[in-house]
């Protein structure tokens, strides 16, 4: 949920916008000129102005913007481009960003496009200005908001409400014209630094369920060594493997199979962990599967806990039991069920 400038609007005493141009001999713009208020929190925070000058860093052309609705489009993303060092897009709400109950305007946006490369702590300074041209007078609306600071927990910035869509539809006004509009922006990094480490725990409302399956072959001829899974993926940086002590671990060797399951701490983000809700089990593979061999937990894995199980998982007695079903044609199948409850990333 993005946080940004709630409204843009002409200050007491001037009619609302378009009627707010203004006649001007300031030699800074060519023949108009105007300013508007922007009020977050109730402090000023940019102004607006009218320029001849294309945006130096990105435009995007829209044509049939109608359709963006019709099709019902909440939501649209540029492509990335480059600035100041870093990776930006724009974000565009062409009916208005519900999320903010926003209704009648535009919502426009400045967003980071790639942080993966940043230093964890990183803080950029920016002021940003945003485009929109009148196709009638060939000049740009621009508004410069001011310096904002983005962040880990703060990828975004811009204008709730950017333009009123009804003074936007208003082909008099230049902003839509054969239903085709043009925006652009410009950023400028003022200061660039790290702080102190953090953290975000992102809890799963509804998380799901991944299952893996190993078929472990020649079991009976396992040594004490042990055994690993392949890889299974919960995603492509976040992956599990199964551990096998076939003659046990620790001080159980010798008495009872260990059993765990284990992160792969080769593709694991620096500074995650992940609260995990799993259960290892050694399949009944002739009777009825409520007499799996089965035990469940919870853990916070990461790199410096990154495995959990049991040494004692189940005697060696038991498993190698004839009249036990765990064990058959010399092949043992473990299955695993892990649920990621939340996952704590740094930034």
């Amino acid at each position: 949920m993005t946080e940004a400038d709630s409204k843009i609007y002409p200050p007491p005493g001037i009619p609302p916008y378009p009627s707010l141009f203004l006649s001007s001999t300031n030699t800074m713009f060519s023949d108009l000129t105007f300013f508007l208020l922007i009020t977050a929190d109730n402090i000023v925070g940019a102004v607006a102005s009218i320029s001849d000058a294309s945006p130096v860093h990105y435009i995007v052309k829209i044509k049939l913007f109608s359709l963006l609705a019709k099709t019902e489009v909440e939501k649209y993303e540029s492509g990335v481009f480059e600035a100041g060092g870093y990776k930006w897009n724009l974000v565009l709400y062409p009916s208005g960003n519900k999320s903010k109950n926003v209704k009648e305007h535009i919502s426009l946006y400045l967003a980071m496009a790639d942080t993966s490369s940043l230093p964890l702590g990183w803080e950029i300074h920016v002021i940003f200005r945003l485009f929109l041209l009148d196709q009638n007078k060939d000049s740009y609306l621009v508004i410069q908001g001011k310096e904002r600071r983005f962040h880990g927990l703060k990828l975004e910035w811009g204008f709730d409400e950017f333009i009123q869509l009804s003074t936007f539809n208003d082909s008099r006004y230049g902003f839509l014209v054969e239903d085709t509009c043009v925006l652009g922006a410009e950023v400028f990094v003022c200061r660039e630094r790290s702080r102190g480490k953090g953290e975000v725990l992102s809890m799963t409302k509804q998380p799901a369920t991944f299952k893996y399956t190993w078929k472990i072959e020649n079991f009976l001829k396992l040594d004490e060594k042990r055994q690993e899974s392949q890889i299974f993926k919960f995603t492509d940086k976040i992956r599990w493997k199964i551990l096998l002590y076939p003659k046990g671990k620790d001080s159980r060797m010798g008495t009872h199979l260990s059993l765990y399951l284990a992160l792969d701490l080769e593709t694991l983000p620096a500074g995650c962990r992940l609260y995990v809700d799993y259960t290892l089990r050694i399949v009944d593979q002739v009777k009825d599967r409520k007499l799996d061999l089965s035990a469940k937990a919870k853990h916070w894995f990461g790199a410096s806990s990154s495995e959990s199980g049991w040494t004692r998982y189940v005697s060696l007695d038991r498993i190698y039991q004839s009249n036990h079903a765990y064990v058959i044609q010399d092949i043992c199948i473990i299955e695993a069920e892990v649920i990621v409850l939340g996952i704590g990333s740094a930034f």
